[in-house]
C-alpha cells in the first residue's frame, strides 16, 4: 500500500477506470453475441438493429484506444458479412 497520499488517490482513480473499462468491454462482447444469435435464428430486423449497436459500441472502443483499428474492422467486416448472409 502507497504512503504518499498522491500516490493513494492514483490507485483509487486506477482500480474506477478498470472497473468502467471492464464494464463497457463486457458490454460489447454482448453486442457481437447478439448479432450472432440474431443471425443464428434468421431474424434480419433484430440483427440489423444489434448490428447497428454492435458497430457503435466497437467504434467507441477505437476511440478509446481498447482495440486496434484493424481488428476493429475485422469485427465490423465479419458481423456485417454474417448479417447479410440472412
Amino acid at each position: 500500500m502507497a504512503n504518499i497520499k498522491q500516490q493513494m488517490k492514483r490507485n483509487l482513480q486506477n482500480e474506477k477506470r478498470r472497473l468502467a473499462n471492464a464494464s463497457f468491454k463486457s458490454g460489447l462482447k454482448s453486442a457481437v453475441k447478439e448479432v450472432e444469435e440474431s443471425v443464428e435464428n434468421k431474424d434480419k430486423e433484430k440483427a440489423n438493429k444489434a448490428l447497428s449497436l454492435a458497430t457503435k459500441k466497437l467504434d467507441k472502443a477505437l476511440s478509446k484506444g481498447f482495440y486496434h483499428k484493424n481488428y476493429v474492422a475485422r469485427q465490423k467486416s465479419r458481423l456485417a458479412k454474417l448479417v447479410n448472409s440472412i
